[in-house]
């Protein structure tokens, strides 16, 4: 029987943090053992955001790759490409974008809450607006059956679902699937100065450290303010620090840490140090393999090629169908 379909996708706009790796990189690994998983770099999404500057969306398209494979995504299970590759994306978007409501974009609940988080940047732009009927098209190019989402997209997917059905209302049949959604727990992220982990706040902790610049970005996380010395008990649970202990410490030790801190007999700077040498247990082999690929580019060429070799099959595929059910086939 064929397995289900899996897309989803990752801005390149920079190096990855432990956000990403928490919730999204470890659920792809899973996802490919199960699904058949088309992962993309979704460079032309980035474009909404950087259009004055790309040169980042260059530098590290790449490198995202790189570090995909590092963690365990394994281009024989999954079809990895690269967005702007695959023209059809382009196209399909232009055909959605006909049929799409502009209320239905002015409606989008994060498209004002991205604008705010973003204000450094120009996003008065078509682009940034239209970038959910993209999404869908990404989406729905290769008749995905589930799209791994946070409660907070669902919105997101469901106005692609909305498109799906106006578009097949339209021209009659089924032509285009409606993706349903993998619900995935959002991990609980937070930066080194107790904001949402995120590079454009300059607080991240990447996939990609030193042991020394590890060391430094955890000595410097904030914990619980009430602890202003060692012998003040705390509660974990105020702690900016203690929850990337629920992903990387294991519950005995947990337990360990929590009695420690409301006793006061854990110290901050020893909750800090069994963290620090998780982060390098944990990551130590993927900063290996990471170091591996960056020596050997060409190993990215190629799984990138032929990735997009086969989602070019798939999407003309698609577009095929569309353009005969709009009257646009050649």
């Amino acid at each position: 029987m064929e397995r289900k379909r899996i897309v989803s996708g990752i801005r390149p706009t920079g190096d990855l943090h432990v956000g990403h790796y928490l919730g999204v990189l470890k659920n792809w690994v899973e996802l490919q053992k199960e699904y058949t998983c088309f992962y993309f770099i979704a460079d032309w999404h980035a474009l909404t955001t950087e259009y004055r500057d790309p040169s980042i969306i260059r530098d590290s398209a790449r490198d995202v790759v790189a570090i995909w494979l590092s963690v365990g995504i394994d281009p024989n299970e999954s079809v990895i490409f690269r967005q702007s590759d695959i023209r059809n994306h382009a196209e399909l978007f232009v055909l959605l974008s006909m049929i799409t409501p502009l209320s239905w974009l002015e409606r989008n609940p994060t498209y004002k809450e991205l604008k705010e988080e973003l204000k450094e940047k120009d996003l008065s732009n078509f682009g940034f607006l239209g970038y959910p009927v993209l999404q869908a098209a990404d989406i729905v190019m290769y008749h995905a059956d589930r799209v791994p989402v946070g409660e907070d997209q669902l919105p997101h997917l469901e106005l692609t679902r909305e498109i799906v059905r106006r578009f097949n209302f339209i021209y009659g049949g089924e032509i285009l699937k409606e993706p349903k959604e993998i619900l995935t727990e959002a991990a609980r992220v937070l930066g080194i100065d107790g904001r949402k982990m995120s590079k454009s706040y300059n607080n991240a902790i990447f996939v990609y450290e030193t042991k020394e610049s590890l060391k430094s970005k955890v000595m410097q996380m904030l914990t619980d303010a009430k602890r202003m010395r060692k012998k003040d008990p705390g509660e974990p649970g105020d702690c900016n620090l203690y929850p990337l202990h629920e992903y990387f410490t294991d519950e005995e030790k947990r337990s360990e840490i929590r009695t420690g801190c409301r006793s006061a007999g854990l110290g901050c700077v020893e909750c800090k140090q069994i963290l620090m040498e998780n982060l390098i247990k944990e990551f130590e082999p993927i900063w290996e393999k990471i170091a591996y690929y960056r020596g050997n580019m060409s190993l990215i060429d190629e799984v990138l090629r032929e990735g997009n070799l086969k989602a070019a099959r798939e999407s003309e595929e698609t577009m095929e169908k569309v353009r005969s059910v709009m009257k646009l086939a050649h």
